[in-house]
């Protein structure tokens, strides 16, 4: 009957598997310290830097011999049966074939430690690999007990046989019970924040859920972070990063409200975690926003691939290209008579006149204003350079004798104004393409059409009845309007933006570009048409 040991009594359980576990490691930071003891098969499987570290081509872990105890018994026993230390073992001797059965084979351990002595002050510590110790985490040898000699007959009865057997049953089994070693400590969460980190790893690694907050998003993020930031050091991303997807995912929609806030900043999270919608959801905000976001992007905090930075170049460009033939197409609108001909001052003046508008408040918000005009100094020739020059002819050349020495100093030159920022064009497509309950308030509204016909040198022009035909008109031109930028309409987002500014107003000022577009345009003052396709991802 084979026997198999006893677990239950918690003794061989994460995060210490006495009885099984062969690599010891010790965290300890800020005053406190935790010690696992742990399968080097389960930790060369989820991390490349165990798997290095174990190998036998690296690993410093020297093999221990477990039963070297009962080695040295046997062969005292061997030596009692025997003439002479040369002679060949008796082969009535049971111990000596026994003892050599019983023999376990070499097991190696392996240990690690934080190396805070070789770490500098902005750097995190590195797990090295340390000498083993012949003992446990809890103390005491780490060696089995020497099973007991073999009887060759079993012992003679003795009176009082069953009582006396029950009495030292009972005597035995409470001597093994305090000779048990302790159990371990109850498994509370660490509380300083590298500690809870590699507990975190570890747990991932014998697949228990990572202790993260599930009720602020915010703090979810910080150690979602710091976990990442931990896996990719020990190469174990693959394993780590579905775990952190699953967990921030629960959040839902205050997830990516908190992406819209936040995009670069959850795109190098995505990456690391291989997270498709986070990534996805943080992207098509990088885009919508550029470039805005770029200063993020470039800030040592994040660190973004490569990859990422030339599919995000790649997908501004499909988009500035999309808005390119919408914005041509747009320029190119106009209105007919009933005779099917384009509409000119000749046959449709009033008519002319509204196209002409739409234009004009297209090329005022789809382009960027002029640059400032600088003022310059007067013409060589002008009579207020020669009065200059005259003055400057009267005054002393050198009026402080004790700065012969120094040179010249020249006033520093003008500096350049900068150039003017780029229209947020995302709000205005938001704006051509909203509702067609909206539109008549969200641009080109009935005070500013109605000044503009008052402007007319002819005072016939304005009246209530060319009022309200040149309104119709400029609905018939938002209505066609509509239907040209629909394309840039699109949502590939998870964020709702139905809701209005509820959705992603707290975002609207935040989200590069300065103005927001109001309630009609979902808060979000840029586009969201952008799509990534699974294979474009940069980690495939």
């Amino acid at each position: 009957m084979v026997s198999h040991p006893d677990y239950s009594d918690g003794a061989n359980e994460f995060p210490v598997f006495a009885h099984t576990g062969d690599v010891e490691i010790v965290i300890s930071a800020g005053g406190q310290e935790k010690r696992y003891l742990l399968h080097r098969l389960i930790l060369a499987q989820c991390s490349g830097f165990f798997e290095a570290g174990t190998s036998e081509e690296w690993s410093r872990g020297q093999a221990q011999q477990a039963a070297r105890p009962i080695q040295e018994m046997g062969l005292a026993r061997i030596g009692e049966e025997v003439e002479g230390p040369s002679s060949p073992p008796s082969i009535t001797s049971p111990i000596s074939i026994e003892a050599m059965n019983r023999r376990p084979a070499p097991q190696s351990r392996w240990r690690y430690e934080l190396d805070w002595e070789n770490t500098e002050e902005d750097e995190e510590p590195l797990l090295v690999q340390k000498t083993p110790s012949t003992g446990t985490i809890f103390g005491g040898d780490f060696s089995p007990v020497a099973p007991p000699p073999p009887r060759s007959k079993p012992p003679p009865p003795q009176s009082g046989g069953f009582f006396r057997s029950m009495a030292n049953l009972t005597l035995n089994s409470n001597a093994t019970t305090t000779n048990l070693p302790p159990p371990p400590p109850a498994d509370a969460p660490p509380t300083n924040e590298l500690i809870r980190d590699y507990d975190n790893l570890f747990r991932i690694f014998y697949n228990y859920a990572p202790r993260l907050n599930s009720t602020n998003i915010a703090a979810a993020y910080s150690e979602s972070k710091t976990l990442l930031n931990l896996a990719d050091m020990y190469d174990a991303l693959v394993v780590v990063g579905p775990r952190i997807d699953h967990h921030l995912l629960r959040f839902s929609s205050r997830l990516f409200k908190q992406i819209a806030k936040y995009p670069p900043s959850y795109l190098r999270l995505a990456y690391l975690a291989r997270s498709r919608i986070i990534f996805t959801e943080a992207l098509i905000h990088v885009v919508g926003q550029w470039p805005s976001a770029l200063p993020h992007l470039s800030n040592s905090n994040h660190d973004i691939p490569d990859a990422v930075l030339d599919l995000i170049e790649d997908k501004v460009d499909e988009l500035d290209e999309a808005k390119s033939k919408i914005e041509a197409r747009l320029f190119r609108l106009t209105l007919t008579t009933s005779r099917g001909e384009r509409v000119s001052p000749s046959n449709a003046y009033l008519d002319w006149l509204a196209v002409s508008l739409f234009r004009q408040w297209l090329a005022e918000n789809l382009t960027p204003p002029p640059p400032p005009i600088t003022k310059t100094g007067p013409p060589p020739g002008s009579s207020s350079s020669n009065n200059n020059n005259n003055n400057n002819a009267r005054m002393p050349t050198n009026p402080n004798p004790h700065h012969q020495g120094q040179p010249h100093q020249h006033p520093p030159p003008p500096s350049r104004p900068s150039p003017p920022p780029t229209p947020n064009t995302g709000r205005v497509y938001r704006l051509l393409g909203s509702p067609s309950t909206s539109t008549s308030t969200s641009y080109l509204p009935h005070s500013e059409l109605k000044r503009f016909l008052k402007l007319h040198p002819a005072e016939s022009l304005y009246s209530r009845d060319n009022l309200r035909r040149f309104e119709r008109k400029i609905d018939e031109i938002k209505a066609l309007a509509r239907e040209i930028v629909r394309p840039l309409m699109r949502n590939h987002l998870e964020l709702d933006l139905s809701g209005g500014a509820g959705a992603g107003g707290a975002v609207a000022g935040n989200a590069g570009g300065g103005a927001g577009g109001g309630g009609a345009t979902g808060g979000l003052p840029y586009l969201t048409c952008v799509k990534v396709e699974e294979e474009e991802l940069p980690w495939d």
